[in-house]
């Protein structure tokens, strides 16, 4: 299953949805079972529900302290209920916050497509299914969605920030999450993969220029905002807006732009805001 195309086709010849293509396609290329393969989902969502709450209400211990407690700050915020992005979001922010947090803390996380974008996929997910009374078994259909989504991503472009830059890992993990949102909220297959699409067209080119070489900033701040971004796009395609450009060339364009962007503005922390007077100040007192 190595394109959009071909599991869209498989899906609408068989006239089956497109998580069960995916289902279909892990039992046949890895000999397993269905209940293998939902079982090993759940303990992966697990391992995200628990991080996306981990930091809610005392800061974890990261290097340099540069993100600690930044999830507890803003659950206290929204807690107050004045965002201005409304409760359903401010939950899915801090989610996101937690994720990446626990993360730089060096706790157990599931990498979504990675672990600089571990947040936004779970914030999403977890978010939907609290707020929304949404089934376990639902949600898992929407992650092995997402998963899957995620897979044709790693086989013919890059989800790395070495190589395509941030768009590379928050902007796939978006895409990944508003796929699994617009399903959720009982959009079609052809709403959740232009779903995908907006979500990767919203953040393109998008560079991965972190402070100090940590994955903290602006990492912790691009879950929470690219978190969002998932929800924005599964909005606009369950109101009907498509993507003139599919997913494939999406996906290709992505990586061609990626390849594009200088080394410096790579995860090389060479460029962008890492390369500023204030961030260099922050590396030095950090590694001396």
């Amino acid at each position: 299953m190595n394109s959009f195309e071909r599991i869209i086709s498989i899906g609408n010849t068989s006239a089956i949805p497109l998580w069960r293509v995916i289902l279909n396609d892990e039992i046949h290329s890895f000999g397993t079972t269905e209940e293998a393969v939902f079982k090993k989902l759940d303990n992966r969502y697990e391992i995200m529900r628990r991080a996306s709450h981990r930091a809610e209400y005392e800061p974890l211990s990261t290097a340099g302290g540069l993100i600690s407690g930044v999830t507890a700050q803003a659950k206290r915020y929204a807690d107050e209920g004045r965002t201005l992005c409304g409760d359903f979001i401010s939950k899915v922010i801090v989610k996101a916050l937690s994720g990446s947090e626990a993360n730089a803390a060096m706790g157990r996380i599931c990498a979504c497509p990675t672990a600089g974008s571990c947040g936004i996929v779970p914030a999403v997910l977890v978010t939907l299914e609290e707020e929304k009374l949404i089934e376990r078994r639902k949600i898992l259909e929407a992650l092995l969605l997402a998963s899957g989504f995620g897979a044709i991503v790693t086989e013919n472009a890059t989800v790395a920030g070495a190589e395509g830059g941030c768009q590379a890992e928050c902007g796939v993990a978006a895409a990944m999450a508003a796929a699994a949102a617009t399903y959720l909220m009982g959009g079609t297959d052809d709403m959740a993969v232009n779903a995908f699409s907006i979500a990767l067209m919203n953040v393109m080119g998008l560079v991965c220029d972190p402070v100090a070489g940590l994955v903290q900033i602006p990492c912790a701040q691009r879950n929470a905002s690219q978190a969002v971004n998932a929800l924005v796009s599964a909005d606009l395609a369950l109101g009907g807006m498509t993507c003139p450009v599919s997913p494939d060339e999406m996906v290709e364009t992505m990586y061609s732009v990626g390849q594009m962007l200088p080394r410096e503005l790579r995860e090389t922390a060479l460029g962008g805001m890492a390369a500023t007077e204030s961030a260099k100040k922050i590396e030095a007192e950090i590694f001396g």
